[in-house]
């Protein structure tokens, strides 16, 4: 199962079935537009007072190059920094290269100890991110001596999902992993379950691809965590490692209809 949002599944089902396993979509995170676009409007017309654009995901890439783009062109003096591979290839789709990013770890973490974001003093920074979400990155930049403003790019809701046919996928043991890729959706997720889902979900192996992630199950009394390097290449291999090493790696996964 991928429970990532609608929008961002596809390339990581994809190389599922290239390995030889289905992918069932079961997205834990619904992507809306930001609830004011007036903001990004404002931001947009005077990018060139930043000396650094920060992206934190892919959703923040599209729901803010969409608009900014479509007003004018991005300016060449102002530097672009992400946390992922997904967001580096959705920057590189709106035509921005020559990204800082981390190239290891996929987090605020690792993109605040590269050496382009150590020296900070007098920077102005403008962060693209969706409603809420971690203040470390920003809260770290302002310490190191920059301005930092956010922008709110997009909203995240937990969607309005039926889940009794990924139900009858586990009573009749045909979903054999979990895929969750954020703290959010995983809370999203035991919801969307229930008790009853919850308690075959605590026996599913859970495939995370962060720290944050596995500490979230732990909390939630879940109990067969599979940490994975990051990324799409990461997951991929993690899930690989471990079926190659069971009897249900021979298995086939139904899809939902």
């Amino acid at each position: 199962m991928v429970t990532r949002p609608a929008e961002q599944a596809g390339p990581l089902a994809a190389a599922i079935g290239r390995a030889g396993g289905n992918a069932v979509l079961f997205p834990v995170l619904a992507i809306h537009e930001c609830s004011d676009p007036q903001r990004l409007v404002g931001i947009a017309a005077r990018l060139e007072e930043f000396d650094l654009a920060v992206f934190v995901s892919p959703n923040a890439v599209k729901q803010a190059l969409s608009r900014i783009l479509a007003q004018r062109p991005w300016p060449t003096r102002v530097r672009v920094a992400t946390v992922g591979k997904s967001s580096e290839r959705e920057l590189t789709r709106f035509g921005i290269a020559d990204v800082i990013a981390p190239q290891e770890r996929f987090d605020s973490e690792a993109l605040l100890e590269l050496p382009e974001l150590r020296e900070m003093a007098g920077k102005r920074i403008v962060v693209f991110r969706g409603d809420g979400g971690r203040e470390l990155l920003g809260d770290t930049l302002v310490r190191r001596g920059a301005k930092v403003e956010y922008v709110a790019c997009y909203r995240r809701d937990k969607p309005d999902l039926d889940a009794t046919p990924l139900l009858q996928l586990w009573e009749s043991h045909q979903l054999d992993a979990v895929i969750v890729t954020s703290s959010e959706g995983l809370r999203n997720l035991c919801d969307l379950v229930g008790k009853s889902g919850q308690t075959v979900l605590a026996n599913t192996p859970l495939f995370l691809p962060h720290v944050r992630i596995v500490e979230q199950a732990r909390l939630l009394g879940l109990q067969r965590m599979v940490p994975t390097p990051p990324g799409d290449e990461g997951i991929l291999a993690g899930l690989i490692e471990y079926f190659s090493s069971t009897a249900l790696g021979q298995r086939k996964v139904a899809r939902l209809p």
